[in-house]
């Protein structure tokens, strides 16, 4: 997982307790304050869970131990209970007097669910069923501790009204959600949102943040892609994007102002004389910032097959460490969301970044004559312990002109 990282949240497991796995089947999902990243099955076998769902686990300890000696299920798929042993109804009768009629109801009604140890436990102890709750808020619908947690809670509130017969208070099992109610939900900060979240001050507390505008006028890049989008597609397999005309924009920009390529290390400045710049990419779970690197030297078609990949590997949970270290500008684009104007935060400890907006159709002189075209607001946010004015309003300068006219990002002027 790198250096940096020693824990993570055990945010799901895809398989439950007693499931006979196949090799490479995903087995569970950890989250940590960088990534979110899957882990798959090294052998096939019976897998037995030690650790629940939401839980903080440390790198290298023993979440699950596997079985090699179980065979598989006949007819079974990886992901399913194996069946249990016939028995006969004398001997079942004898083993369900054992345990307890609240139990054991339990089990029967769960067993045909694929349910995490802590579903399982918050059952036991409650007596609500899984499948009432169903379907849950986790992958594929699966019922999760939360789930069961909301449950419990709604249920202790129904009986305190006299809805309902009184359930076992289960007091023990939302002690970590103090003072929730039917109108709110407490629920503890991911490890990336708390990454986040101490990125974003630091940058606030750090930084001499300072944000210049402008605006620019997209009917040169709209008609470039409308003239070549057929062709670029047919050449390269991927479509033909606004942000691969921003990226080559920035880098022209950062060339010509070299300060901006640069961030403090102590009392030193460090310029930097290479071109992997961030594009930002939501996700359920947060942003994350992906890096293109070597932007100098990629084509159009390589800048946006990389943004795709990326994009596809944030959203699906497999992007790693390697792909979000190392930029040195980032680019955030809210116009996706219909943002018409924002000031960016940076991305530490990176001295600007670029933020872009929806594109509308405004009324704007030119040559005199009143016209309506398609325009968006440019915001690059900078460090002015770094960055001087003339140098941030320069660098928006040559973004807005190489946007503007295209053709000047083939000749470099």
């Amino acid at each position: 997982m790198g250096e940096s990282i020693s824990s993570g949240i055990l945010a799901a497991w895809h398989v439950a307790d007693g499931d006979f796995v196949k090799k490479d089947q995903v087995l569970y999902e950890l989250e940590t304050d960088k990534i979110t990243s899957e882990a798959n099955a090294e052998v096939a076998g019976v897998i037995t869970i030690k650790a629940a769902e939401g839980d903080e686990v440390e790198i290298g300890q023993i979440v699950a131990e596997i079985d090699e000696s179980a065979e598989a299920p006949d007819g079974g798929e990886a992901g399913e209970a194996a069946p249990e042993p016939k028995e006969e109804p004398a001997a079942k009768e004898e083993k369900a007097a054992e345990k307890s009629p609240e139990k054991s109801e339990i089990k029967n009604q769960t067993s045909e669910m694929a349910v995490s140890p802590a579903v399982r436990r918050i059952a036991s102890e409650s007596g609500i069923d899984p499948a009432d709750v169903a379907p849950g808020s986790g992958k594929g619908g699966r019922v999760t501790k939360g789930d069961m947690l909301e449950a419990v809670e709604k249920g202790q509130d129904s009986a305190a009204k006299g809805s309902v017969s009184p359930t076992p208070s289960p007091a023990k099992l939302v002690d970590d959600q103090p003072g929730t109610g039917e109108r709110t939900t407490r629920r503890k900060m991911t490890p990336l949102r708390k990454k986040i979240a101490q990125r974003l001050v630091a940058a606030t507390n750090e930084a001499a943040l300072l944000t210049t505008f402008n605006e620019v006028d997209m009917s040169a890049v709209m008609g470039a892609r409308k003239k070549f989008q057929d062709d670029f597609v047919k050449a390269h397999g991927v479509k033909l994007g606004f942000m691969s005309f921003f990226v080559k924009a920035v880098v022209d920009a950062l060339k010509a102002v070299p300060a901006i390529n640069a961030q403090i290390d102590g009392d030193h400045i460090i310029e930097n004389h290479y071109y992997d710049v961030g594009v930002a990419v939501g996700t359920d779970k947060g942003l994350m910032v992906p890096v293109v690197r070597d932007c100098d030297t990629k084509s159009f078609a390589q800048i946006e097959q990389d943004i795709i990949g990326y994009a596809k590997k944030a959203r699906d949970g497999k992007i790693g460490l390697d792909d979000l270290n190392g930029g040195v500008f980032t680019i955030s684009n809210g116009g996706i969301y219909g943002s018409m104007l924002s000031t960016p935060l940076l991305n530490m400890p990176q001295s600007g970044i670029l933020g872009l907006h929806n594109i509308t159709q405004r009324a704007v002189v030119v040559d005199g004559q009143i016209v309506a075209r398609p325009m968006m607001y440019l915001a690059l946010s900078y460090d002015h312990r770094v960055v001087d004015g003339k140098e941030a309003v320069t660098f928006l300068v040559k973004v807005k002109q190489a946007i503007e006219d295209p053709e000047r990002m083939l000749f470099g002027v």
